[in-house]
């Protein structure tokens, strides 16, 4: 077998495999031997077949399968011959087979990167530290009451907060629209559920007014024949209701937190889950503040056959999140532009974090691992049985292992880099990195 490399981009190269004919000729004869003992032709008992007969009128659809047996097994032969560690699948180029002689294919296939790692001092990070306070143990309070909230009907005109029950239309330069109307609609007045006016226009509504309602569509709507244009809504309100907020007693208290005992045993719980939520979410935000500095000063190509992988499975996990329970959609309905910049960071930045690993020789800690999963277990009814579980599961514990290298990793890059520490409040803490940036 004959191998040749040709590199066409800076990731891409093309094999070229050239198998002997003899090896061909060889696979061919074996396989019309297989064949010739369980084929039936007229004239001849089965396995009685002569093999001439076989390979005259079965020879060429048996060379064209022995040729595709001879191309996945020679494929990986010629990887380890030409030392090349492909990043993907390749895609196969057959050459024009004359139906004898050698037999050539190209294989177009992707390697990783050669990444040179930049020095990590360059770094400027700024690391965010939060303490919960009890401000903010009472307004989560606050929150919870305002979900579990019943709605008592008012005689009186609707105010902030208040839910209305309403009838509308919409009409553009006098044009009703289609998605414009609803009846028995009820909106919750400071929710922020409609477009930009729609419920300052409401506010002071009494049931049984009607009012005709001015407001703009917003510039980036994203019905395009709509945005930017100016609408009427005629607007008839039937009832005003007023949240009722329910008391605190143990009847609220079971709703969220089975283990509370009292009004004291349920704030410290609540405070319990938010500091466990705000380190989360804080550890979450500085890994990614990291990984993605580091990024900016490494700069390298990225496999294609890597991306593409990624979106594949962005796809799933949306179709997953937001496909109202129906698995069956197929993930290639969703653009490839709307993970396109998240599919090319990920692979960017576990490309990046693979090498720093590589390159300090780096092994997940037992003890971190240990830690990891004991934390995790705090916020599950049986923290033992979580615990038992990941430790006693071979690919759960793997998948932690791999959590406690990339959290080895931003360590390894906090040591190197430029720090500095900033004190924020609870709702800046849990605010995602990407609304926090914009």
């Amino acid at each position: 077998m004959q191998v040749s490399v040709e590199a066409s981009t800076s990731l891409e190269r093309r094999v070229t495999v050239t198998v002997p004919a003899e090896q061909i000729d060889s696979a061919v004869d074996k396989k019309v031997q297989e064949t010739a003992k369980t084929i039936r032709l007229d004239g001849f008992r089965k396995g009685k077949v002569p093999a001439k007969v076989v390979k005259k009128r079965y020879g060429a659809s048996i060379r064209q399968e022995v040729l595709g047996d001879v191309i996945q097994t020679s494929y990986f032969e010629a990887l380890q011959e030409a030392k090349i560690n492909p990043a993907g699948m390749p895609e196969i180029e057959p050459k024009e087979d004359a139906g004898e002689g050698d037999f050539s294919y190209i294989a177009v296939v992707e390697v990783y990167p050669e990444i040179s790692l930049a020095d990590a001092s360059a770094l400027n990070i700024e690391r965010q530290a939060g303490t919960i306070t009890d401000a903010d143990v009472d307004n989560m309070i606050e929150m919870l009451r305002k979900q579990q909230s019943d709605w008592t009907e008012v005689e009186r005109a609707a105010a902030d907060g208040d839910q209305v029950n309403i009838d509308f239309e919409g009409f553009v330069d006098g044009e009703a629209f289609d998605g414009g109307e609803a009846k028995g609609h009820d909106l919750v007045l400071g929710s922020g559920s409609m477009i930009p006016g729609f419920e300052d226009g409401i506010t002071g509504m009494s049931a049984g007014e009607e009012k005709d309602i001015t407001v703009n569509f917003p510039e980036d709507y994203q019905a395009e024949h709509l945005a930017g244009k100016e609408a009427i809504f005629k607007i008839t309100a039937h009832k005003v209701s007023e949240a009722v907020l329910p008391e605190l007693n143990d009847e609220f208290f079971a709703k969220f937190s089975p283990k509370a005992e009292g009004e004291a045993g349920f704030k410290a719980e609540i405070r319990s889950n938010m500091e466990r939520e705000m380190t989360q979410a804080l550890k979450t935000k500085l890994k990614n503040t990291v990984l993605d500095a580091y990024v900016e000063l490494n700069e390298f190509d990225v496999p294609k056959a890597l991306v593409k992988e990624e979106l594949g499975r962005l796809k799933q996990q949306a179709i997953q999140q937001f496909g109202g329970g129906n698995q069956n959609l197929d993930p290639s309905i969703l653009p490839d532009e709307m993970f396109q910049d998240q599919a090319d960071k990920r692979v960017k930045v576990g490309l990046l974090a693979g090498e720093v690993i590589k390159s300090n020789e780096m092994s997940a800690d037992e003890d971190k691992v240990k830690a990891l999963i004991e934390d995790m277990a705090q916020g599950y009814e049986d923290p033992q049985e979580f615990v038992d579980y990941y430790l006693n599961n071979a690919e759960q514990r793997s998948q932690l292992e791999g959590v406690v290298l990339e959290d080895m990793v931003v360590e390894h890059l906090l040591a190197a880099g430029n720090v500095t520490d900033l004190e924020v409040d609870y709702e800046t803490a849990v605010k995602p990195k990407e609304q926090a940036d914009s």
